[in-house]
């Protein structure tokens, strides 16, 4: 029988000063230890949950490369390679100057469960840099790019580990990463996702994770008989994932009130429109600007948006941006719905009010897996040497967060009729993990 205080206290022994990575591990954890001891006590004996918390491979290397005044410039690169019993590791690289080991592995261990969700043959990895993208040329992005690459490319591949985009890491990146890759190895193969529509990229892959965020939520209303028209929704966050899904959003028929930045919170009390939402993409990182132009709307300093009353509420930022605070006024404020379109954006305690209060609470493993859903489909398209429709790829995306949403409801429907999205994502993501390793042995 496993215990759950033994065993988080086994992990944090093995993991000192990586708070994110332990955070990650509890909330899982609990679900799983519960399920294990009463299901599975094979798991156990297999050690599966102590092999799971354990990467692979960690891959540190240095990253030297010159800036426009020809100075020499030192950066760290990473890559966690978690988890490859059901298929090659994946995950995005995050270029950020708040990039270290610890949150590299919670995005890893989390990233497992995730693709398992997703019902496609791909593992778990994640990986990036400490270097900040914000106030560098071009010419500087691509020298640090090409000399990240050439060390990291030894350790990647088609078939064995497939990097995609993050925070810092969008399609000019992605561009003078794969090229330098093809200088290495000299030959074109599908070994990052989210390449150029020109070279190898999938439609709708900018969109894929917000799109996919209105998905899943469409089908929690879906099962309650209910839709998506007129229901209140603030956003945080203001990059491709933020956008896209108060775009998707738009386009159901909810009203979306807010999106934001590290600055403040933009609130339009009339509510954006596809308009003011094409507008606000011209004003990149000022979008405090908006205002000039549209006087429905204030900019909130330094205020995140979740004490304004709404029936949906979208975390699309970062880690950790609502805590247990911000929880209560939600639910005080009569929020219903809490989808994750980030990594782990609600803190445990934060978690730990939404299901006590009930509401659907909607964590990011199952939310937010329609990106690497759609990079996923990419790496399908580059196997077979196709391009798919942007009809045939959406379709695509809608079945698998469908089918992930079924999962979820599978797994973690409680007695009373309460669907413990959580708990349902957590053992649905490992369970099909956890079966591929028992079958490959103690590797």
């Amino acid at each position: 029988m496993l215990n759950l205080k033994d065993f988080l206290g086994y992990v944090a022994d093995r993991n000192p000063n990586e708070p994110e990575f332990l955070q990650a591990v509890t909330e899982v954890v609990e679900d799983l230890i519960p399920h294990i001891n009463k299901f599975h006590p094979d798991y156990a004996q297999q050690k599966i949950l102590e092999r799971i918390v354990e990467p692979e491979r960690v891959i540190t290397f240095r990253v030297t490369w010159l800036d426009d005044n020809n100075t020499v410039q030192v950066n760290r690169g990473y890559r966690v390679q978690m988890n490859s019993a059901i298929g090659p590791y994946k995950g995005g690289l995050r270029f950020s100057p708040t990039v270290n080991i610890s949150i590299l592995k919670f995005l890893a261990f989390e990233q497992v469960f995730k693709n398992s969700l997703t019902g496609l043959p791909i593992g778990g990895g994640k990986g990036g840099s400490d270097f900040d993208p914000k106030g560098k040329s071009d010419f500087e992005i691509m020298r640090f790019c090409q000399s990240f690459m050439t060390e990291l490319y030894r350790h990647i591949g088609a078939e064995t580990d497939v990097p995609a985009g993050d925070i810092g890491v969008g399609s000019r990146e992605i561009g003078y990463l794969f090229g330098q890759y093809k200088r290495i190895q000299n030959n074109f193969t599908g070994v990052l996702t989210g390449k150029g529509i020109q070279w190898g990229g999938s439609y709708i892959r900018p969109e894929a994770t917000g799109y996919g965020l209105l998905y899943f939520v469409s089908s929690i209303f879906d099962c309650n008989n209910d839709n998506l028209a007129g229901k209140v929704i603030t956003i945080s966050g203001a990059g491709n994932v933020a956008y896209y899904a108060a775009e998707k959003a738009i386009i159901l028929g909810a009203k979306v009130i807010t999106l934001s930045n590290s600055s403040g919170t933009l609130y339009d009390i009339e509510g954006f429109t596809l308009e003011k939402l094409a507008h606000l993409a011209t004003l990149g990182r000022d979008i405090d600007r908006f205002v000039d132009k549209y006087k429905s709307a204030v900019f909130l300093k330094q205020q995140t948006p979740w004490h304004l009353p709404c029936d949906i509420a979208l975390p699309c930022a970062t880690q950790n941006e609502l805590n247990e605070n911000d929880a209560q006024q939600l639910i005080d404020n009569g929020c219903i719905c809490v989808a994750e379109g980030a990594n782990m954006p609600s803190t445990n305690e934060a978690i730990k009010l939404f299901l006590k209060a009930k509401i659907a609470y909607a964590p990011g493993k199952a939310a937010n897996a329609g990106g690497v859903a759609v990079s996923g489909l990419e790496m399908s398209q580059n196997a077979i040497g196709q391009q798919w429709s942007i009809d045939k790829v959406d379709t695509r995306l809608k079945a698998i967060m469908h089918n992930i949403h079924k999962s979820c409801i599978r797994y973690g429907k409680e007695e009373c009729g309460y669907i413990n999205y959580l708990k349902g994502a957590n053992i649905g993501g490992f369970i099909k993990v956890a079966e591929a390793m028992k079958a490959q042995g103690v590797v």
